[in-house]
């Protein structure tokens, strides 16, 4: 899995950016939330959920809709173990969802968080997967 920077992308910067990424990734660099697309296979989803571990986010599949909720908060522990130097805010929520334009199978969907992005594959069922159709020769 590639590396993803989260950083808010203005147009001129986009046009910089465009050799180095895909165009779906440039994409998410400039709205830094949600993207979703389709491979052949899998349907894909990358959440932006910087600040908050893999352990307290929270995914569920139902009735054709992702919903991804992620919420961190800083504890007293936490706070009493650090000499913060500067701070800018002490939690994090994300909540995104987005409808899955084709059959899955939302019971062997994976997964992870990287960087702050968490990456979500949901296999297609078989059903939406393009089907060849046998032309008969004529007689």
């Amino acid at each position: 899995m590639k590396t993803m920077a989260i950083v808010k992308v203005d147009p001129w910067t986009r046009n910089f950016l465009r050799p180095f990424f895909d165009e779906e990734e440039v994409g998410f660099l400039e709205n830094n939330s949600l993207t979703s697309y389709e491979t052949e296979n899998d349907f894909v989803v990358k959440a932006n959920v910087a600040g908050v571990p893999a352990s307290e986010v929270d995914i569920s599949i139902d009735r054709g809709v992702v919903t991804i909720r992620a919420e961190h908060e800083e504890t007293k522990e936490e706070k009493q173990t650090k000499r913060v130097v500067y701070r800018e805010g002490r939690a994090a929520k994300y909540l995104y969802t987005t409808s899955i334009p084709c059959p899955v199978i939302g019971e062997k969907a994976q997964a992870d968080v990287e960087n702050g992005i968490v990456t979500v594959i949901i296999p297609k069922a078989p059903e939406a997967k393009p089907q060849k159709v046998k032309v008969k020769p004529q007689k």
